[in-house]
């Protein structure tokens, strides 16, 4: 199989670098659990890509929970200021980026999470946070007007380095099946490395399927490999 030469790199966040998505779990199983409504994989399912609000509305609206948006994120806040600093990087993940960095690849992180989401969630890893050029949070960002599947997060990210990379020259790191949904749209090339609970057939349209980051092969993309 060939696959086109990038020169830049673009990280999701939550589920990729980070291994948070357990927490976001926790989080609204216990939220939806004292209006005594089921949080079920299914609907976790539904929601990875989302923005916060997205992911609060939705879940209001499914499980009908008497809760505006602003108070359902209001009792998430309170676990995550908790629950965050302690969230552990995914296998791979750090030796990735510092490779790609250290070999002057320039890297970004396009997440759906708010940039104080992404600063708690971020304060035990100061060192991996210095691999990356800049940070695209969509929840936060003026720029970004959707969530994953729209392709905006992937573009807006793309269009903040200084040298401007055509879509065609980003590779995406994804976890998601809506963050591959966004990445093709924004017609960039995806490898994703889902929970292995996502149905296989979601993520057909994704360039590379693989099952952690530690099997990721930079020269594939026409990137420098591992010495």
């Amino acid at each position: 199989m060939s696959f086109r030469k990038v020169t830049h790199v673009l990280f999701d966040l939550d589920g990729l670098l980070l291994d948070s998505e357990e927490l976001y779990t926790e989080t609204f199983t216990k939220v939806c659990s004292r209006y005594g409504k089921q949080f079920t994989w299914e609907m976790k399912a539904s929601l990875l890509g989302l923005r916060g609000q997205e992911c609060a509305n939705k879940i209001i609206r499914e499980l009908n929970i008497p809760l505006t948006e602003k108070e359902f994120t209001q009792e998430c806040n309170k676990i995550y200021e908790a629950v965050f600093p302690s969230v552990k990087l995914m296998p791979g993940a750090q030796k990735l980026a510092q490779h790609l960095y250290k070999k002057g690849v320039p890297l970004a992180i396009a997440t759906s999470s708010s940039q104080d989401s992404v600063a708690k969630k971020m304060q035990n890893h100061k060192e991996l946070l210095k691999c990356f050029h800049h940070i695209t949070a969509g929840s936060s960002d003026p720029e970004v007007t959707k969530g994953k599947p729209d392709p905006i997060t992937f573009l807006v990210c793309a269009s903040r380095f200084p040298d401007k990379p055509r879509p065609e020259d980003c590779l995406v790191l994804e976890d998601a099946v809506n963050g591959v949904k966004a990445a093709m749209a924004a017609k960039m090339q995806v490898v994703v490395v889902p929970d292995p609970r996502i149905d296989h057939e979601q993520l057909k349209d994704a360039t590379l399927v693989l099952k952690s980051l530690e099997d990721f092969k930079p020269e594939l993309f026409g990137l420098p490999g591992y010495d």
